[in-house]
């Protein structure tokens, strides 16, 4: 990795993001899945998100033959699980998970998820854009979020709810 490089990783590092699983089954039915902390809201209407994957990903392979994804947002307390999806290996191996709409695995404990249909993948430099049309999406929880901040996990705690939590006796 050139000083460049390493400078620019280094900044964008101070950049907090969500982490967000990105789930799919094969065509035998099994659970595929990786990481991603490039995921975001894209348009209103029609309902598009979007995430950013390296083009050597085998998952996104997986995501364009299935033509469809599920984004999974982690909760605070799963970093294991982030790891554990983030590795090579069967990364499904112990993890819960139910069958969304369109039947891609949406992970026990997280704290959101959004189911899409595969609209667009767009190449951008060492990465591929996918932007996905929204079919369903349900909070599943209150829980606080995952993030990933100068290269560690941590959670969110709003401020603001504290204050309203003290104000209202929560």
């Amino acid at each position: 990795m050139s000083d460049a490089q390493r400078l620019f990783r280094d900044v964008l590092g101070h950049f907090p993001t969500s982490v967000v699983a990105i789930t799919t089954t094969d065509a035998d039915g099994r659970p595929r899945g990786l990481v991603v902390g490039t995921f975001t809201s894209v348009s209103l209407d029609p309902p598009l998100v979007s995430f950013l994957v390296d083009r050597s990903s085998v998952t996104l392979r997986g995501i364009r033959d299935a033509g469809r994804f599920c984004a999974n947002a982690l909760a605070g307390n799963q970093e294991r699980l982030s790891r554990k999806m983030a590795a090579a290996g069967n990364r499904f191996e112990g993890v819960g998970w139910t069958p969304s709409p369109l039947g891609n695995p949406v992970l026990d404990g997280i704290v959101a998820w959004v189911d899409c249909t595969v609209e667009t993948v767009v190449e951008i430099g060492d990465h591929l854009l996918v932007v996905g049309r929204v079919a369903d999406l349900r909070i599943e929880s209150m829980r606080t979020p995952l993030l990933f901040f100068r290269g560690g996990y941590g959670d969110y705690l709003s401020s603001s709810l504290l204050v309203l939590d003290r104000l209202t006796g929560g």
